[in-house]
This record gives structure tokens, C-alpha cells and sequence, in this order.
């Protein structure tokens, strides 16, 4: 389909790579307007052998940065800024953020993200993180870019 990216073209818009690149694929977007993207969460993520070995669970910082990740992503894909390009963006802050639920190995996050309007550099968008029905995560994003 037109409107998927799978994780090749994902990474020529991210510059994060393993095990930073929390983003696995695009399933839907729309330049300028929304994006809907997956996480698979398995349990060789290195992040759960210290949290908590007895019971993993994903961090939420981790939660959010794929969120800004997700974010980023469609900015990216909206001023066809590759990762290759001179332009990077840097989450700035988060606003409204709330977990609902905890992340564990199995879980298939679904993000879907909106962005909106531009003050000056400072691009906002919001986020929900989705687990089958249930929402995990939401969150404003702010996020801005720099040229190098």
C-alpha cells in the first residue's frame, strides 16, 4: 500500500537505530495531517533485563520516546526531511501525559499521532498509544528541528 512504510523506509527518516529505534513500521499516514505506526514488544528488548527482571515491564520514558519517535516520524514524512538530509528533530517536551496501562513482552503498541500547528520552530502534535482496544498512553509532543 502507498501510505505504509516498513522498517527500511522508517529508518531513512529516523536517524535512531537499535536499540533506540522504537518504531518497527508505518501502517497509515497522511503528510501534514496524521500517522499510525507499531511496536512490537518482545521480551529480548534489552531494556527488561533490568526492568524488572521478576515481571517486565516496558518503561515509560520508553513509551513516550517511541511516542516522539512516531511524532517525529510524520514530521518528517510532511517536510520531506530524511535522516539523511541536514535536518533533525529533537523532542522538546510533553504535556497531558498519562499511562493507563503497563507495557509487557507480547504487546503490539499501535501509535497514532496527529500534528499540528507550528509556533516559530516548536512543532506540536498529540499521541495515543493503543494496546488492542485499550488506551496505554497519551500525550501532547512538542518537538523541534534543527539544520545541521
Amino acid at each position: 500500500m502507498a501510505n505504509e512504510l516498513d522498517i527500511n523506509q522508517v529508518m531513512e527518516y529516523l536517524p535512531h537505530r537499535y536499540p533506540f529505534l522504537l518504531i518497527d513500521k508505518v501502517t497509515d499516514y497522511t503528510p501534514g495531517e496524521s500517522l499510525t505506526a507499531i511496536k512490537n514488544v518482545t521480551m529480548n528488548e534489552p531494556f527488561f533485563q533490568g526492568h524488572y527482571p521478576s515481571r517486565p515491564v516496558m518503561p515509560g520514558v520508553l513509551i513516550l520516546e517511541a511516542l516522539a519517535q512516531a511524532c517525529a516520524l510524520l514530521a518528517g514524512l510532511s517536510y520531506d526531511a530524511k535522516a539523511q538530509s541536514n535536518r533533525i528533530y529533537l523532542f522538546v517536551g510533553a504535556d497531558k501525559l498519562r499511562f493507563r496501562q503497563q507495557i509487557v513482552p507480547g504487546d503490539q503498541l499501535e501509535f497514532k499521532v496527529t500534528l499540528g500547528r507550528m509556533v516559530k520552530t516548536i512543532l506540536n502534535s498529540e499521541g495515543t498509544v493503543w494496546v488492542g482496544d485499550k488506551r496505554a498512553c497519551t500525550a501532547s509532543i512538542m518537538f523541534t528541528y534543527r539544520d545541521l
